[in-house]
């Protein structure tokens, strides 16, 4: 009986740890996923695709359309306010960048 319980103790050790890793991993894209910094406008990448924190404010882009905003763009990721283009930063949902592309 010894045996066996020692058994099912590494046992479940042994998978526990396994899958320590991935625990963590899960936890730490949540918890950076939730401190992304705000897009600056200003910085040469978001200049460089026109981002803008609301869109009305695009309203004299050529690529604008009335409707488009980061919120409704398929790079844009609702649990953190990210978008894939920015991957270091999160953006104003209801703002616009000239590479919106519709979801879905």
């Amino acid at each position: 009986m010894a045996n066996q319980s020692r058994r099912h103790f590494i046992r479940t050790s042994i998978w526990g740890l396994a899958t320590l890793p991935l625990g963590i991993g899960i936890l730490s894209k949540t918890a950076f996923a939730q401190s992304l910094p705000r897009l600056d406008p200003s910085v040469p990448s978001a200049q460089a695709l026109s981002y803008v924190e609301k869109a009305s404010d695009a309203s004299d882009h050529p690529a604008y359309t009335s409707g488009e905003r980061c919120d409704n763009c398929m790079f844009y990721t609702s649990g953190n306010q990210g978008c894939q283009l920015f991957p270091e930063n999160s953006v104003e949902p209801g703002g616009w960048c000239q590479s919106w592309v519709a979801q879905g």
